[in-house]
């Protein structure tokens, strides 16, 4: 057989199955594209369908082979050129700008800064790589950057939980100059991120206690009892002190602003009991019950550090840890912060009486020791009623104890069939039963708090703020 006849032979193949021939011509092109971490993009789709329908026209007439075999050698020579003009990785730069700390659920700015290195304009689709516990509005965007020029975009981040978090890579997709392919870069920017619980709302107190306006928080003004106005010393003005005590004739004697120092202000002690156990796993508008939690003992710690008390924190499940010894100044939130913020439930039981021992040898100075936690059972609750009790007298208890919406709108929505009458009456039992685990607490010189998770923040304020009126402590 001479070359001619081999050649009519494979021709007649071809012709015969002409998929083949639209395979053979395919695959060398995706091979190379592969090789380049390059895709296919919906052009080039497109542009093949055009092959392929030819193709079906050889079951027909295989007159027009050389027309097929022609449109297939020309898709491949513009898929070849073009697949020449897709930018590598060097063609661009790219950083990441962002703080270190973020609040929960609050929109935080970020931006991204994108340099185009080559000389030709560029398209290109940036998304950031981030952990499923942080989004970004908008996830993606495009940027048209012409030849070595920079860009930046800003976007708005916000974490949906607490904890340390590192943002490793930003991804860049990018096509060729036809739009038949496109590639997808990887580029190193490692930020990390810390996730804090709530902040917002403690700039939102000082703005409203500067205008007298903390009624809009929902924290009463309390009447203050006995000799609570007494004076005790003159010091020097601080940021965080209230205008109306400066003593303006010490200030003019001194040459330094001077305030009037009051009983209000001498330092009492108020330490946090954290349940981080599998009561605390329950969520609440979108946040776990410690979050919610962590976000109220943040408020009331800044409240008490304006005061001028100290404030302490045990978290603790099956077992103790973290504690930060009662201080005070402003100084003592960053140690709260960073004690709790990547503190996160767990199921486990929680041992009450690990964490009151614990209690009793490091902290013997008397305190409010306020306890937030939540009553599911008898043997919960026994637990918190028994531990709670024995602190009377020695130091001041308050059981902060959260409601669980399902029960209350259970037992408070009407039943239309017998298995809701059911559920509403399992539901009101278990609320009976928890009324008189507080009657009991409250009997045995326990304070009690009983509110709902996202209501927490401004009762236990002015419960601390009606202790502190009432010389309590």
């Amino acid at each position: 057989m001479n070359l001619g006849d081999f050649f009519a032979v494979e021709i007649q193949f071809f012709k015969d199955h002409p998929f083949v021939l639209l395979v053979a011509v395919l695959l060398p092109l995706y091979c190379l594209a592969a090789a380049r971490r390059t895709y296919p993009h919906v052009p080039l789709v497109l542009l093949l369908l055009v092959p392929c329908l030819l193709s079906f026209g050889l079951l027909l007439s295989d007159e027009i082979f050389w027309l097929v075999a022609g449109v297939d050698i020309a898709v491949v020579i513009v898929a070849l050129v073009d697949l020449g003009t897709i930018p590598g990785r060097r063609a661009f730069a790219v950083e990441r700008h962002t703080g270190r700390i973020v609040s929960l659920q609050q929109d935080h700015a970020a931006r991204i800064t994108i340099t185009n290195r080559s000389r030709r304009v560029q398209t290109v689709w940036v998304r950031d790589d981030l952990p499923e516990e942080i989004t970004t509005s908008p996830s993606e965007f495009s940027v048209r950057l012409p030849g070595r020029q920079r860009t930046t975009r800003e976007f708005a981040m916000r974490a949906t939980q607490r904890g340390a978090f590192t943002l490793r890579h930003v991804n860049l997709r990018a096509r060729s100059s036809l739009g038949l392919w496109q590639v997808f870069l990887e580029y190193p920017v490692a930020s990390e991120i810390h996730v804090y619980p709530d902040m917002k709302q403690l700039s939102d107190y000082a703005v409203m206690a500067r205008t007298d306006r903390l009624s809009l928080l929902g924290v009463r003004r309390t009447r203050k009892v006995g000799q609570d106005n007494e004076f005790e010393r003159l010091r020097d003005f601080t940021v965080d002190d209230n205008y109306k005590h400066i003593d303006w004739r010490s200030t003019a004697r001194r040459n330094k602003l001077t305030v009037k120092d009051f009983q209000t202000n001498q330092s009492q002690r108020l330490i946090f009991l954290l349940d981080c156990g599998r009561m605390m796993t329950n969520e609440s508008s979108d946040i776990s019950l410690l979050d919610h939690a962590l976000n109220s003992m943040l408020m009331l710690s800044y409240v008490a550090l304006r005061q001028g008390d100290a404030v302490g924190l045990i978290c603790f499940s099956d077992d103790i840890h973290s504690y930060v010894p009662p201080n005070g100044g402003m100084a003592q939130m960053n140690r709260l912060l960073h004690s709790s913020f990547a503190r996160f439930p767990r199921l486990v039981e929680s041992r009450y009486d690990q964490a009151f021992v614990y209690l009793r040898s490091h902290c013997s100075k008397r305190s409010l020791v306020i306890l937030i936690s939540n009553l599911i059972d008898e043997v919960n609750a026994h637990q918190v009623q028994t531990y709670l009790s024995t602190l009377v007298g020695r130091h001041l208890p308050l059981g902060v104890l959260i409601r669980d919406h399902s029960l209350f709108d259970a037992a408070e929505n009407t039943a239309r069939d017998e298995e809701e009458v059911y559920r509403a009456a399992a539901a009101a039992e278990i609320l009976a039963w928890r009324h008189h685990v507080l009657m009991d607490l409250e009997r045995k010189g326990v304070l009690a708090l009983d509110v709902f998770p996202e209501d927490m923040t401004a009762p236990l304020v002015n419960r601390y703020l009606e202790i502190k009126a009432r010389h309590l402590l």
